[in-house]
């Protein structure tokens, strides 16, 4: 008999909307990370779905670590571009009227961009960049986390698992988007791993002594601890391209926080959710 219980989407909807205004988040807002979530269940993305909404939003709301009223502050905004102060708010309704402000001057001068600092762990980056191209638009997203990936040759987790997300119109009925981290694996793939105690491949974690992690329990407390590294697209070392994976890291780590005048590296706080 399968352990797994299976959820209505007709059910999920209106619960985790109920979920979210307990937690004192607006209608709208809570509306609109309901619609994040299930985007990422409904896309097979079961890392960073429904799944998430007790031990990262509501645990990290309830705990004070979070605020859940999102209050936005333009810190400087030009005809194309704008910088925005999320002041620890919600990270997907921060993300959501970013890119709502990103399109609407794009539509007006060709381009848009606004860079967020002070936000918080935002869902799944592709949901924001399809806001872009459903509208005919071409659209990227992408945000630094706390660190979670080592350095090409290193052991210890400097860069965070730093998305980088393009999504583009075409003339099917779904656009191409690419939405993935610049680590081979994220934490919540290893979350997922622990739950069905699956162990993970080789190759994909190491320890702060460069050795392969396998048993996923013990990597999410490492990982935790800071005692574990995710590696890099393409792997430890440079003989399968580690350093691609580190380079593509370390450019998202750069426009996530040097246009907004945000943290970055181990100036970054918060729970590890890569």
């Amino acid at each position: 008999m399968s352990d797994t219980i299976w959820v209505p989407f007709s059910i999920l909807e209106p619960f985790v909307v109920d979920v979210f205004k307990s937690m004192g988040l607006p209608t709208v807002d809570a509306e609109t990370c309901r619609n994040v979530l299930l985007d990422a269940d409904l896309k097979g993305l079961d890392t960073h779905g429904v799944n998430r909404l007790k031990p990262v939003y509501y645990d990290r709301v309830l705990s004070g670590k979070q605020k859940p009223v999102t209050d936005l502050e333009v810190i400087r905004e030009g005809p194309t571009t704008a910088v925005i102060d999320a002041h620890n708010g919600m990270g997907m309704v921060a993300a959501r009227k970013s890119m709502e402000t990103a399109i609407t001057k794009a539509k007006k001068y060709g381009m848009g961009m606004v860079a967020v600092r002070n936000s918080t762990h935002y869902g799944i980056a592709g949901y924001y960049a399809e806001m872009a191209s459903k509208q005919g638009l071409l659209g990227m997203t992408g945000t630094n986390a706390r660190p979670s990936i080592a350095p090409t040759f290193g052991v210890e987790p400097m860069l965070g698992t730093n998305p980088l997300t393009f999504s583009f119109p075409t003339d099917e009925a779904f656009p191409f988007t690419l939405d993935c981290a610049t680590s081979i694996i994220q934490r919540g793939k290893v979350e997922v791993a622990a739950r069905a105690h699956k162990p993970l491949s080789s190759g994909l974690v190491i320890d702060n002594h460069g050795e392969y992690m396998t048993d996923p329990e013990k990597t999410l407390d490492a990982l935790l601890t800071g005692d574990a590294s995710l590696l890099p697209l393409g792997g430890a070392g440079e003989e399968t391209g580690g350093y691609k994976g580190y380079g593509y890291a370390t450019v998202v780590e750069i426009l996530s926080s040097a246009l907004q005048q945000g943290f970055f590296l181990r100036a970054l706080n918060g729970v590890n959710l890569g």
